[in-house]
């Protein structure tokens, strides 16, 4: 017996009976991201692999553990997207977007691929919505980037979502602090598992990111990132947080929220919900003014986030509740004759947007009649030898199983139904 194929350790089929909170969810963000004039963007799944390794870092998780990189046939370095901002930026200047665009508000919805262990809610493909707004530096900006966010949970029925915000400060500020936490942890770093005192020398911001019980033991009396901003950068913060409490959106300021991509800078964010457990976090983002100049742009600030969907079909379970799409009529055909003649009403039919199906060369029409009562069609036209003979069709309402005869001439008039 051949054996049967199945999807890779870490990907999964999203099944049709799943669908439709899915398009449930991307169809409130589009509709949501345009009230707030965000246009839609779709780049590659592949990019070169330095597109990665200069923004999000070379230090991080993501690049030195989980990304899915290559070389093709002609001996370039490509990888499968880990993450949605870089490839937007990446457009955002090859196409100069910054002169064909006067307000720069870019969305994406798409799939992501990172060489994780497999999961609850983290899959190896896995499935973002986010959005980037370009060019301005306001705080207001920030709140405004997260107030869609919000608005996009909102939609979607996700209730008792948890919004944490830090600042990490411009660039001369995480460096400073980088400093003033290295001298900090310095007579700790033996407690330190492996992974961060790789950390503690080439990434030290990154041992934030750990969940081993230790390091957070050591990390608890570890000096605060938001303590020691400029004075520029400690204004933005407070200004997000005014302008946060002013639009009604609850905050709690997360001290050790330090994000895990090195293109962050300034206000960063994260969304986590209970439902999700040890891996609560659904959202996250932040400003990120240096990575357009690091990708070869001119000096441009930037914010933006991303939801992860996956995350947010697990944390709104049953909360999202999609209409249910009931088929109108399903034709019940009875021998070759009706079939031909049901081929020609399908098509009168969905030419007049009517939901119809059929189950051609079906031998009875019991069975027929079964399933259409599993599919919970609204009326069933009954067609075979005897009515083609009289030159009608039988047309039953299934909710009162009231029947009644109509001239087959007239079976495509919806107006009878």
């Amino acid at each position: 017996m051949t054996k049967k194929l199945a999807a890779l350790k870490g990907m999964r089929d999203i099944l049709p009976y799943d669908i439709g909170k899915w398009r449930y969810a991307e169809e409130a963000a589009r509709k949501l991201f345009a009230n707030f004039g965000y246009a839609e963007i779709r780049t590659p799944i592949l990019e070169e692999t330095a597109l990665f390794t200069r923004s999000i870092g070379e230090g991080t998780e993501i690049v030195q553990k989980q990304m899915f990189s290559f070389k093709d046939r002609g001996e370039r370095d490509i990888a499968l997207r880990p993450e949605g901002t870089a490839p937007v930026v990446r457009a955002y200047l090859e196409n100069g977007l910054d002169m064909k665009m006067p307000i720069c508000k870019l969305f994406y919805i798409g799939p992501m691929f990172r060489s994780e262990r497999p999961q609850a809610g983290r899959s190896r493909q896995f499935y973002q919505i986010g959005v980037e707004s370009i060019g301005f530096n306001s705080p207001q900006a920030d709140v405004d980037v997260i107030a869609v966010m919000m608005k996009l949970f909102e939609a979607c029925s996700l209730e008792d979502a948890e919004l944490n915000i830090n600042s990490l400060g411009c660039e001369k500020d995480k460096k400073h602090f980088e400093q003033i936490l290295k001298e900090a942890l310095a007579a700790d770093v033996k407690r330190l598992c492996e992974d961060c005192k790789k950390r503690y020398d080439k990434n030290i911001l990154r041992i934030f990111d750990c969940k081993n019980e230790t390091c957070r033991a050591v990390l608890h009396a570890a000096p605060k990132v938001a303590e020691h901003l400029c004075p520029e950068c400690r204004m933005h913060f407070e200004k997000v947080r005014e302008g946060l409490t002013a639009v009604g959106i609850k905050y709690r300021v997360e001290p050790f929220l330090v994000r895990g991509l090195d293109y962050y800078t300034g206000t960063v964010f994260e969304v986590t919900h209970k439902n999700l457990g040890s891996q609560d976090a659904v959202a996250a983002g932040g400003r990120y003014d240096g990575l357009i100049q690091e990708l070869g742009g001119e000096p441009t600030p930037a914010c933006g986030f991303a939801v992860g969907l996956d995350r947010l079909m697990l944390a709104a379970a049953d909360r999202i509740k999609p209409q249910e799409t009931r088929i109108e009529v399903f034709l019940a055909l009875l021998g070759e004759e009706a079939d031909k003649l049901g081929i020609k009403l399908l098509k009168e039919l969905r030419g007049k947007g009517v939901l119809c199906e059929t189950c051609f060369g079906a031998k009875s029409l019991k069975s027929q009649m079964r399933l259409a009562d599993r599919l919970k069609v609204k009326r069933v036209l009954i067609i075979g030898e005897d009515e083609i003979a009289k030159d009608i069709a039988v047309l039953r309402d299934m909710d009162t199983k009231e029947q009644k005869e109509i001239k087959l001439k007239d079976a495509a008039d919806t107006h009878l139904w």
